[in-house]
């Protein structure tokens, strides 16, 4: 498409042509009316060009700026959409992380809740246990009170009006071992007495950090006997699982951690204890109750170390740590 200075030049050309051309075609005593009402209607001609010309200049111009309106409109929505869609994408990030919060909260809550199931169950049967003991206790003292003393002034053995001997045999005259009235019956059983729980518990410590696993074993087992629900229980059951584990002694460490992990879930020792029960299971060839247990603990505890030691153990067994598709 021409533009319209290129139509006016053309058409200005053509009448100069013309012009120039009249004058020259006819001689100048020749020159008529006809000549002159040419030259003046070439004249309007031209004129008229030049309105054209000025018109289309005009209106050109305004199509010029309306284009430029509409470009910069349209850059403007482009601007305009290309922030909606960033804002959308952004809000839809935010959206999907808070999705993934809240589900990790809900079943951060479920966990607690079984977890407190288990405790609460583990608390009744420590306390059946403690009333069991103390039952028994209350037997052997009323067995010994009982026992103390028998009605009637004759003692076994004794030699009664007569002569006789008394219905209890030959062996049991006096002077005899059991000629005793409390010869037969229990003695009072001395009071059980729990030892410090602090200082047993750093002896044990104490002793496990030298390598003294026997001595370590009992002391352990002394805090997890006496002290069944204090949280120090809870970490005493997971050194009594490495000694077990030191000693290859796979599934007794394993019922040890799991004393732990069941018993005393929100304990220190919780993470190592599921890190060492899942070695427990791969050792003993159960790869995939190892694997999963591994990648439980990446899921409870991420940012402890033993999440990190169960993911590099993962990685070089060449098995995502979190499961999927």
């Amino acid at each position: 498409m021409q533009s319209p200075r290129i139509i006016r030049n053309s058409l200005l050309s053509a009448a100069a042509s013309i012009l120039l051309f009249l004058p020259a075609a006819v001689p100048a005593h020749a020159v008529s009316k006809e000549m002159v009402q040419l030259q003046t209607q070439v004249q309007q001609l031209l004129d008229m060009v030049q309105r054209l010309q000025s018109t289309l200049d005009s209106r050109f111009g305004v199509i010029q700026d309306l284009a430029q309106q509409t470009a910069d409109q349209a850059k403007q929505m482009t601007a305009t959409v290309n922030a909606l869609q960033q804002k959308l994408n952004t809000e839809n990030e935010a959206l999907s992380g808070k999705q993934d919060t809240l589900s990790g909260q809900v079943q951060s809550l479920n966990d607690s809740v079984d977890e407190l199931k288990a405790r609460i169950a583990k608390l009744d049967k420590s306390v059946q246990d403690l009333q069991a003991q103390l039952q028994a206790m209350q037997a052997q003292q009323t067995q010994a009170m009982q026992g103390g003393a028998q009605p009637g002034g004759t003692q076994p053995g004794a030699m009664p009006p007569g002569g006789q001997p008394n219905a209890g045999g030959p062996d049991q005259g006096p002077g005899m071992p059991n000629n005793s009235p409390a010869g037969n019956a229990p003695g009072p059983s001395p009071a059980l007495q729990a030892p410090p729980l602090q200082e047993t518990y750093q002896a044990a410590e104490r002793d496990f950090d030298a390598g003294k696993f026997k001595v370590a074993q009992g002391e352990f087992q002394e805090i997890v006997h006496y002290y069944p629900l204090d949280d120090l229980a809870g970490t005493a059951q997971f050194y009594l699982g490495e000694i077990a584990y030191q000693q290859k002694d796979y599934a007794g460490a394993i019922n040890f951690y799991n004393a732990v992990l069941e018993g005393f879930s929100g304990n220190a020792k919780a993470p190592a204890a599921e890190l060492h029960k899942a070695y427990c299971l791969l050792s003993t060839d159960k790869r995939q109750a190892g694997v999963d247990e591994l990648r439980e603990l990446v899921r409870r505890h991420p940012q402890t170390p033993e999440a990190r030691a169960a993911r590099t153990k993962l990685n070089a067994m060449g098995v995502r740590p979190t499961a999927g598709h």
